[in-house]
């Protein structure tokens, strides 16, 4: 009976196999150029992060996941206002290309002078709030070479603390 039991499971595993096809030949990423093989690593990653816990996608594709809350009353601001942030930008594999927090002093900004997804995510946040965000390269700087360190194509990890709204000057 475990004879027949363990024929019956390889029998199976290898139909399984032999339905999912044979795996991408080594050549076939070989043949992609190297920023092809860059994009579909960064869409790797955001497929990856997409489905960690407590991480949330907007319809956009922007991802993002609150790590600090502030009082539920607090402001949150609107799409076009100036906020002042504190926040690490890095790439995917953890190098680090900005942060306030290492010059020691928040930037402040207004939203509209800013990549897409900070337009669309940090509105989203309340005053004291701290989130983590995955943006795509399509709301950060796309194709785009003139962003030196960031290469073109480039899926960008932001931590972003919300400290203030300045009034409108």
């Amino acid at each position: 009976m475990r004879k027949g039991l363990a024929i019956a499971a390889a029998a199976l595993s290898l139909v399984g196999c032999a339905a999912a096809g044979p795996p991408p030949a080594a050549s076939d990423a070989a043949a992609l150029s190297p920023q092809a093989r860059w994009e579909a690593g960064q869409a790797a990653y955001l497929a990856w992060n997409a489905k960690r816990p407590g991480w949330r996608t907007t319809a956009s594709g922007l991802q993002y996941k609150c790590i600090q809350h502030g009082p539920a009353n607090g402001v949150k601001p609107a799409p076009g206002a100036t906020v002042t942030i504190h926040y690490v930008g890095t790439f995917i594999d953890g190098r680090e290309f900005d942060s306030s927090r290492r010059r020691g002093e928040p930037a402040t900004f207004p939203l509209g002078r800013l990549i897409k997804g900070w337009q669309e995510g940090v509105p989203m946040m309340r005053v004291g709030d701290r989130c983590l965000f995955a943006i795509p390269a399509a709301l950060g700087y796309g194709s785009r070479t003139d962003r030196a360190p960031i290469p073109p194509g480039s899926a960008l990890l932001f931590d972003i603390e919300l400290l203030a709204i300045p009034p409108a000057a």
